[in-house]
């Protein structure tokens, strides 16, 4: 039981990147609800969307970081 106390920096990268992606999903879920409703807020959902977007983004730019580049 002589666990260290802190987290290394890719355990904290890879819990961020599980945070990212839970948010991703959540937002997923919130347009699709907004879609199926009978008449969607486009601002809102255009909103959402973007967020969505840099979501993704976001959860690219740490997996690039954490996969190291192989040259095949």
């Amino acid at each position: 039981m002589n666990a260290p106390s802190e987290m290394s920096f890719e355990d904290m990268i890879r819990v961020k990147l599980e945070v990212l992606r839970r948010e991703h999903r959540d937002l997923d879920e919130a347009i699709h609800a907004l879609e199926t409703n009978g008449r969607p807020d486009m601002l809102t959902l255009r909103r959402l969307k973007k967020q969505k977007l840099a979501l993704k983004d976001q959860i690219t730019q740490i997996e690039d970081r954490l996969i190291p580049d192989i040259i095949a």
